[in-house]
């Protein structure tokens, strides 16, 4: 079987790791979870960091034709449009991206946003197969997280998106809306139930503490004799109680809203206003009596 080849490339601001995978044969590769820098304070973007993967797969001698979303983050914008428009790639995600749009399209008054998942070009389903050139690509539901998650299973890897954390930081939080932490629980002993060899690439990491340095290839053995949350032995039963009871001290990622309304649009930002500006809608809450001074 052929080996992908694989580059990471990680972006420290979001702690995010997105990967270049090609096939060494046919030379076409695939972006999985590219990011869209974004300054939150000052409401611009870049591209600087999709532009790198471009250049190393330019330089590589590569064919980008697909650009790979693991769910809709909640912590980065997605490269994937830029990707698109570079290369003609078409951007992929999970078919369960339609829950998401339906859960977020009230909450931004998004009445642009269609639900039905058409702002991608290639929605998956559970065991679905695809390809990079020769490399066979099997599709892993692993809702959770997100009511979207998927992995892609290439060969002897998987790209796990959100799901697994390195062992010693653990596992992803289940408290967005629409997450659901009982089968956060499942997806990952679905993924733990592959072969201990099999190498698990990660979207994150944020340096367990005392680790110095940032990791993100793991080993489905590893997990399972490690991970400080759901290595063997613990239950459902102790899984939730413990990621509730940590999901509840947790902020809300700091580009959450932003990352959110963008990434259910396959990446796009709202269409521009009358004026020719696009903007982003924070939904305000008022708490503690404020209303009353508002």
């Amino acid at each position: 079987m052929t080996e992908p080849v694989i580059h990471a490339f990680f972006d420290e601001p979001t702690n995010t790791v997105s990967y270049i995978v090609a096939d060494p044969e046919t030379k076409q590769a695939a972006f999985i979870d590219p990011v869209l820098d974004y300054d939150h304070n000052g409401g611009s973007i870049d591209t600087r960091s999709v532009t790198a993967m471009l250049k190393a797969a330019e330089e590589a001698g590569f064919s980008v034709v697909w650009t790979l979303e693991t769910h809709a983050h909640a912590d980065h914008l997605s490269g994937s449009p830029f990707v698109k428009a570079k290369t003609g790639a078409r951007i992929g995600i999970g078919e369960h991206i339609k829950d998401v749009q339906k859960i977020f399209r009230p909450v931004f008054n998004a009445t642009d946003l269609k639900t039905d998942g058409s702002d991608f070009d290639c929605l998956f389903a559970d065991g679905e197969t695809f390809h990079i050139g020769n490399l066979a690509v099997e599709v892993l539901y692993t809702p959770g997280h997100t009511p979207a998650d998927i992995c892609y299973r290439i060969g002897n890897h998987v790209f796990v998106g959100d799901t697994l954390f390195m062992p010693d930081f653990g596992t992803a939080r289940a408290d967005f809306p629409g997450g659901d932490v009982h089968a956060l629980y499942r997806s990952i002993r679905k993924l733990l139930a592959l072969p201990p060899e099999t190498v698990l690439h990660l979207c994150h990491d944020y340096k367990a503490p005392g680790r110095d340095v940032y990791a993100w290839e793991t080993t489905v053995g590893e997990q399972r004799a490690r991970n400080v949350h759901v290595k063997e032995g613990v239950t459902e039963a102790e899984f939730t109680a413990m990621r509730t009871a940590r999901d509840a001290t947790l902020a809300a990622p700091r580009l959450l809203l932003p990352s959110i309304q963008v990434n259910i649009r396959a990446g796009k930002f709202p269409p521009a206003e009358a004026n020719g500006v696009r903007y982003l809608t924070i939904p305000v809450k008022l708490k503690g009596g404020a209303e009353a001074g508002l």
